[in-house]
């Protein structure tokens, strides 16, 4: 880890540091240093359960500010999803439908329309307007659905 960090420091990138140990190594390297201290564990001779635990809290609060701040969620749906198989055209049909209240027909429709792009397809809904125009709504809008919405 403390490699990787001096490397991407090298190169330039912000960095960032996820502990649960106070004046860690890593933190001291990263640009961006998080601790959550969770003391000593309840068992002696385990380790790494509450501070495992505690990381992994914090990594899952990063990445869901992260998706936000990226224009990747509209309400409380991950809609950034373009299907390539049957999977995940059955999710961007459980993502568009209680986005907008549709039933799974109307669902169905813009998605293929949108060729499967589930934010595409929901602004479509939204706006009434053709692919090619909520496309370009979304490209004016930096990505962001909300913003293109309104």
């Amino acid at each position: 880890m403390i490699g990787g960090l001096n490397y991407a420091n090298k190169l330039g990138c912000t960095t960032a540091s996820v502990t649960c140990i106070p004046g860690a190594i890593s933190s001291q390297i990263a640009d961006i240093a998080i601790c959550a201290f969770v003391g000593p564990e309840a068992l002696t001779g385990s380790i790494r359960m509450k501070s495992g635990i505690a990381q992994k809290f914090m990594l899952n609060m990063l990445s869901t500010a992260s998706m936000s701040h990226w224009g990747k969620i509209y309400q409380n749906l991950i809609v950034d999803v373009n299907a390539s198989n049957d999977k995940l055209y059955a999710r961007a049909s459980k993502i568009v439908m209680p986005a907008e209240n549709c039933p799974h027909h109307v669902a169905k429709s813009a998605l293929e329309q949108a060729n499967y792009n589930a934010k595409l397809a929901i602004l479509m809904i939204l706006t009434g307007k053709d692919a090619k125009t909520a496309q370009q709504l979304l490209d004016n809008n930096n990505g962001f659905l909300r913003q293109a919405i309104g």
